[in-house]
């Protein structure tokens, strides 16, 4: 069964809005209470990944990338094992694959880490592209 499937990514035009969905296996989302983090990541070509916005699917904590604070918003719906990414504003700067990532440790507090490595589970990605 595959861990984690990602949906909602498309071409928008600057300042416009996608929401992505991360839907996980019951298996995956229930993961142990001393991995609770999932989140969103994005890769664009030539550069570096990023931790957009991370979730502590237990507390609810939510962390956001410097650049996206503001714009993205990370919500879950337990009920659904699915996490979300709502994107506003949208920048050409955004344009990347975004993967889904999960069973992260948490740190003391309960802040989920920025460092994909730090995530043992990952979706396929879906391809978000933002034209000015």
């Amino acid at each position: 069964q595959v861990p984690m499937v990602e949906s909602g990514g498309g071409s928008v035009q600057a300042g416009g809005s996608l929401r992505l969905s991360c839907a996980a296996s019951a298996t995956t989302y229930g993961f142990t209470n001393s991995r609770p983090c999932m989140g969103w990541f994005r890769q664009a070509p030539g550069k570096e990944r990023e931790g957009v916005a991370r979730i502590n699917r237990l507390s609810g904590g939510t962390y956001y990338f410097a650049s996206v604070k503001g714009r993205f918003t990370i919500s879950q719906d337990r009920a659904k094992n699915t996490i979300y990414l709502q994107m506003n504003s949208l920048e050409p700067e955004d344009t990347a694959m975004y993967y889904c990532a999960a069973d992260g440790e948490a740190l003391y507090g309960g802040y989920c880490r920025s460092e994909g490595s730090e995530y043992n589970s990952w979706g396929q990605g879906t391809q978000v592209t933002v034209s000015s």
